[in-house]
């Protein structure tokens, strides 16, 4: 376990305290049921945003704390335990990396500060087809008059339908499949040509697909660093998403933790039984691993660490593997309550298995680790 600065704790103890209260998971059920457009509450967004979260990774001078990623972490941690829907993954990390990293000046002063107050929501539109994919970028940027032309499709959006800036991977030159000519754009989400289609995804949190119809953005529209901008951008997006994950994933081991203590069976208490110890005991050694990989993953973000990469695939591929596990044994040992929609075991799920796919699952981060190590 990571060693906490006084910041870090006290961020930590705050986030925990604020889910708890105001965001549990009843709230969630109640989003869902609502049918909310957005797939996440506004209400609830603002309230993250007054508390400073849509700021804590963006600098000082940008309207931000610097509080650097590990402490995003921690924050994306406790609203995973309750399955909070926000726009923190997707705007406060994913996109206002992108714009950190390769941002103009005047880039960042027009929209790191709206985005750290929560009065903007940005995201990443990177993938175009079922399964992560950035190398296949085929979403064209042509030149054209004082700009460019951006002409395609990209899939399962976060946030797509609340987003008002879109981060755009798009392709100014090669083929899909290659990763030179790959650069990245902001578009405003009302642009001329811009369209959305909802999707009703299994974990109910907001996503869409959006067509680009030959949208017209400045020269000023595109980000400095092309390929390598948008594979640093996407491992904090992946750390950031294993975090939330880990917190999920404790938190569908302690609730299967505490009903193995009062579920009586045969006049027993079922956790008394030795092979449900076994799989439990297995779930707290898997939960353990996983969260050191995801820490070290954050930490090697903040030490802006060479390994960054690896470490990343592995935090990933490990959380995968463990929520996956965690949350099938949730509605395993729960028995036939936990196959119902009453039950939260559900949730925690579905949202597994949104959750893996999201940013590339444990096969693409296995993959990505060997090729890495030279395998």
């Amino acid at each position: 376990m990571a060693v906490l600065t006084e910041e870090q704790s006290m961020l930590r103890d705050a986030a925990k305290s604020w889910v708890q209260e105001k965001s549990p998971v009843s709230a969630f059920r109640k989003m869902r049921d609502g049918g909310a457009d957005l797939g996440y509450d506004a209400a609830a967004w603002n309230e993250m945003a007054e508390m400073g979260w849509a700021g804590v990774i963006i600098p000082e001078e940008y309207g931000g704390s610097n509080f650097g990623y590990l402490s995003m972490g921690l924050i994306l941690e406790e609203t995973g335990r309750t399955l909070t829907a926000s726009p923190l993954l997707a705007s406060a990390l994913g996109a206002a990396s992108a714009l950190m990293l390769g941002g103009s000046e005047a880039q960042k002063s027009e929209w790191l500060p709206k985005i750290a107050e929560g009065a903007v929501v940005a995201t990443l539109a990177v993938d175009e087809g079922a399964h992560h994919a950035p190398e296949k970028t085929a979403l064209k940027a042509e030149k054209s008059g004082a700009g460019y032309k951006l002409t395609g499709k990209k899939t399962f959006v976060l946030e797509g339908m609340a987003a008002n800036l879109l981060v755009v991977s798009a392709r100014t030159s090669g083929q899909p499949g290659e990763t030179a000519g790959v650069e990245l754009f902001l578009v405003p989400a009302d642009a001329r040509g811009v369209s959305r289609q909802r999707l009703q995804l299994a974990d109910s949190r907001g996503a869409a697909n959006i067509s680009f119809d030959g949208v017209e953005v400045g020269l000023d529209a595109k980000l400095d660093g092309g390929w390598e901008l948008l594979e640093k951008t996407l491992d904090r997006a992946r750390a950031g998403v294993a975090a939330e994950m880990l917190g999920s994933a404790v938190q569908a081991f302690e609730t299967t933790l505490d009903y193995l203590k009062v579920r009586v069976q045969f006049g027993q208490v079922i956790g008394s039984f030795q092979a449900l110890q076994h799989r439990a005991a297995k779930m707290f050694t898997d939960l353990e691993l996983a969260r050191s990989a995801v820490e070290a993953a954050l930490a090697a973000i903040d030490a802006d660490s060479p390994d960054v990469p690896e470490l990343v695939s592995l935090a990933k591929a490990k959380m995968g593997d463990t929520f996956h596990l965690v949350s099938n044994e949730m509605v395993q040992m729960h028995g036939g309550i936990g196959m119902t929609d009453a039950h939260d075991a559900g949730f925690y799920l579905k949202r597994a298995r949104a959750a893996e796919a999201a940013f590339g699952n444990q096969a693409y981060h296995r993959d990505r680790y060997a090729k890495i190590q030279g395998y």
